[in-house]
């Protein structure tokens, strides 16, 4: 039984919502995260990538109809964050959404089980992506979240 506020599955709408919000908490978090010495090179703007990544994925999504498919919502996330993605840290986040859209858009419904399914695939292409992949990073949060969602 899912909590007010909560969702159940992952439609087009709840992505829809879940991009906005993410890109409102990273907008509002992006100075903290900039400030942050983050590996491998600090350069004082991986909260603001994040945030310019995620806004453009969001805003893709945006200009799409109402009714617009939950396939095509995904497609149009992963294409705004590819074409947005700001340095290495919005490249990763593009591969996450992507890992995500390639389980969950063909999915009816995007429930637990598929999310988990989604999360491991996003966390697999998104360490692909990334020439010399290190611990404590991005990468490690989304192994993290992979893993969680599967009871491991």
């Amino acid at each position: 039984m899912a909590h007010a506020g909560t969702a159940e599955v992952l439609d087009g709408e709840v992505v829809r919502r879940w991009l906005r919000l993410a890109a409102d908490a990273l907008g509002q978090a992006r100075s903290a995260i900039d400030a942050l010495n983050v590996f491998p090179v600090p350069d004082a703007d991986t909260g603001t990538n994040l945030y310019r990544t995620m806004i453009c994925a969001a805003d893709a999504v945006a200009e799409l109809p109402p009714q617009t498919s939950s396939s095509d919502v995904w497609h149009a996330a992963v294409s705004g964050a590819l074409l947005g993605a700001c340095g290495n840290s919005g490249l990763i986040v593009s591969q996450l959404l992507r890992g995500l859209a390639d389980t969950c858009a063909p999915a009816s419904p995007c429930g637990g089980q598929v999310v988990a399914a989604a999360l491991i695939n996003a966390a697999a292409l998104a360490r692909a992506a990334v020439y010399r992949p290190a611990e404590g990073t991005l990468l490690t949060v989304a192994d993290a979240a992979a893993h969680a969602a599967c009871g491991m």
